[in-house]
């Protein structure tokens, strides 16, 4: 009796979501004179030991994290050569082509340049599945998937970074940054100054989709972890700007993805009670995510939908005028299998109101 399998499998996953939330990967694009390809580091101690010191000094950046350092750091080493002094731009083909093939979370390039247009591949990367996010210096790029990071100066002792170059840091921490909660108001004890900005000018800021890290007089902090997404859709409302929930929304997104292509399509015969235990299992993933305080309890579920499965059945000349609506979810759509459902991703505090009466 193998069917329950799926179930086991979806179950597995959701254990193995909470961790890869807690603790995802960094990849670094870094134009370097001595080493060249793919590497992937779990620690500092990885780092190629011929690496320019810029660049050990990025990877490191990346290995600080957040509440918890990234599960690993995966960097593409590129030659000098792939510089255009000429137009400002660098020829970033060739790592791009590779990441596609290579699991990671948060990108960050500090060799980039305001005509380079890494924004403009994560979007398309994320329209075909691949749920990635970059953080970028200063791309209002109006999209979920890109972090515009806008504070600059960034005074880590001795060193000052542009905005471009602490990218790094910034994907790290977020990486790093457990499902449960945002990456707002987190502390970087490592930094020790940046820019003083007022509040009006933080507040109008965050409203552009700019992250900004400040100093609130004793320590230097995220003052909000939202991504660049400013026009708001039907589909994509307020919550979208959140990078917390478009993290988790990512998330399930791409479990559920993975865990059916390699757990149940092309495997079952596609009758009605396999269409159930297929949704059965994907119920279980969501209840365990409900468990572990990643979704809302009791706002998540996953049915047959209704409307898509008879217009299907239309389609190829099913008469439904008779057919009530268990009729319709039993009825046979060949290779076909149409879902809906609602997830409510728990978001994290992040505003407080207190009224006190005298």
């Amino acid at each position: 009796m193998p069917l329950p399998q799926i179930s086991i499998e979806f179950k597995s996953t959701a254990i193995s979501a909470i961790q890869r939330g807690s603790r995802g990967v960094v990849a670094l694009i870094l134009v370097d004179p001595t080493v060249g390809g793919f590497y992937r580091m779990t620690s500092v101690a990885d780092i190629p030991t011929n690496v320019s010191a810029a660049n050990k000094k990025q990877i490191e950046l990346a290995f600080v994290g957040g509440v918890n350092p990234p599960q690993s750091v995966v960097a593409f080493f590129l030659p000098s050569t792939v510089y255009d002094a000429e137009t400002d731009t660098h020829d970033f083909t060739i790592a791009l082509n590779y990441l596609e093939g290579v699991k990671f979370d948060y990108l960050a390039v500090p060799d980039i340049t305001e005509n380079d247009t890494i924004d403009s591949w994560v979007k398309s990367q994320r329209q075909n599945g691949k749920k990635i996010k970059a953080v970028l210096p200063n791309v209002d790029a109006d999209h979920e998937g890109i972090i515009n990071f806008t504070t600059d100066s960034i005074v880590v002792g001795d060193t000052t970074y542009t905005t471009a170059e602490f990218c790094s840091r910034i994907a790290g921490l977020l990486a790093g940054t457990p499902l449960q909660v945002s990456a707002t108001f987190q502390v970087l004890p490592d930094v020790d100054d940046v820019p003083k900005v007022t509040k009006a000018d933080l507040d109008d800021r965050i409203d552009n989709g700019e992250f900004v890290i400040y100093n609130d007089g004793e320590k230097v902090k995220v003052a909000r972890a939202v991504n660049s997404l400013q026009t708001t859709t039907a589909d994509k409302g307020e919550d979208w700007k959140k990078i917390k929930i478009v993290d988790i929304l990512d998330l399930v997104y791409t479990d559920i993805r993975k865990t059916a292509e390699d757990s149940y399509i092309g495997k079952y015969a596609n009758s009605y009670d396999n269409k159930v235990l297929l949704i059965s299992a994907i119920n279980g993933y969501l209840k365990l995510l409900e468990a572990d305080g990643v979704l809302d309890a009791n706002q998540n579920v996953v049915g047959i939908n209704i409307v898509k499965q008879e217009a299907y059945l239309k389609s190829i000349g099913v008469d439904t005028t008779g057919m009530n609506e268990q009729d319709i979810k039993e009825a046979n759509t060949k290779d076909k299998v149409f879902l809906e459902g609602t997830i409510k991703p728990l978001d994290a505090i992040e505003d407080i109101n207190l009224d006190f009466l005298i």
